[in-house]
């Protein structure tokens, strides 16, 4: 995965923005404002807004591919802490927010530490992240979920996203899954989560893997 991290230095803050992550879902460029504009050179203009309003504008983006830093040197709140979730988007990646610990994310991923797309068609070449080759494959799942998981939880704290080699991924923390309507629809503090595409009980492992020979790499 090679790097490509650009960084847009203002008088008070800098937004940088990481292409191993993106996806271009559009949040950043669609919110009003003059903080980014698709076809400006430079399209990111880091003090067309103030820091409050620029952290709310980054803290869109899906995927943990933009980050901000204030005159201070110290990064911004981007995602509110004390709520791990993940919606499992609709024919797309899972959607993760919280205190996350992504295995397989190299230190200067900053943003990934509390955003992440996650691949679930089995195709992205940048695993365990999502590049959008879930739209080539033309995987499809609408991200309903039967299962409810338990009672009650804690809402925060640390939350481990790891890769399982040729396998599911493994999430150890307090979660709260979203469906792809919308829906809060499971919660718990472990889990096993499809990423071969494969899984009759999508978004959730069911060894589906094994069968079709899945290769994470």
């Amino acid at each position: 995965m090679a790097k490509k991290i650009v960084s847009y230095e203002g008088k008070t803050q800098t937004i940088s923005w990481d292409g191993r992550l993106c996806i271009h879902a559009g949040e950043c460029g669609r919110a009003h404002g003059d903080l980014f504009e698709m076809g400006r050179d430079p399209w990111c203009a880091p003090d067309a807004l103030d820091a409050e309003g620029a952290a709310e504008v980054v803290a869109r983006c899906p995927t943990g591919a933009l980050a901000i830093v204030g005159a201070d040197g110290k990064g911004q709140v981007e995602a509110p802490l004390g709520k791990n979730m993940a919606l499992v988007a609709n024919d797309g990646p899972l959607y993760f927010s919280g205190d996350l610990e992504v295995a397989g994310a190299s230190d200067d991923m900053v943003g990934a530490r509390r955003r992440a797309a996650i691949c679930r068609c089995g195709m992205s070449k940048t695993k365990p992240f999502c590049d959008n080759s879930h739209r080539d494959a033309n995987f499809r799942d609408a991200g309903a979920i039967g299962e409810t998981g338990l009672a009650d939880i804690e809402p925060g704290g640390p939350l481990a996203l790891n890769p399982i080699p040729d396998g599911p991924l493994e999430v150890s923390g307090n979660l709260k899954l979203y469906a792809g309507s919308g829906r809060a629809a499971w919660q718990g503090r472990k889990v096993y989560l499809c990423r071969c595409g494969a899984s009759k009980n999508k978004p959730f492992c069911d060894g589906s893997h094994k069968e079709i020979g899945f290769k994470a790499d």
